[in-house]
């Protein structure tokens, strides 16, 4: 299986880094829209790849709870640790002061934590 996985994490790297250079911004809202969509859905094939092929043990992805606006973009097991993972897709170079953890505001954190809640309940984890 770990082959499988660093063969499919590859083929991912080379798709997004083609991917995402080559794509144009366009002028109209519901393109840009789309194209904001689809590197959003590369960046967290991406990101569930990469961390499959460090060893987590993917769960669940696009977790939605009732009642709580939002998504949890992939939930799955580090070791013995359930990790709640929000990926945010970058075009544009690291900075330091572009933090990752930056681009998760308050509100967006309080959503997290409900939605983790959520899960945990759904599943009977509460003990977790």
């Amino acid at each position: 299986m770990r082959i499988f996985s660093t063969f499919i994490f590859g083929l991912v790297d080379w798709a997004a880094r083609n991917g995402l250079a080559t794509q144009s911004a366009s002028t109209d809202s519901d393109n840009r829209r789309q194209a904001r969509h689809l590197m959003g859905v590369r960046g967290e094939t991406f990101a569930y790849w990469y961390l499959r092929r460090h060893g987590y043990v993917m769960v669940c992805r696009n977790f939605r709870a009732p009642g709580v606006k939002g998504e949890i973009d992939l939930v799955g097991f580090d070791g013995p640790v359930l990790a709640f993972i929000e990926v945010k897709t970058r075009t544009s170079k690291p900075t330091p002061a572009s933090l990752p953890e930056d681009a998760i505001t308050a509100d967006k954190r309080r959503f997290l934590v409900r939605m983790a809640r959520q899960f945990l309940t759904d599943r009977r984890l509460d003990g977790v």
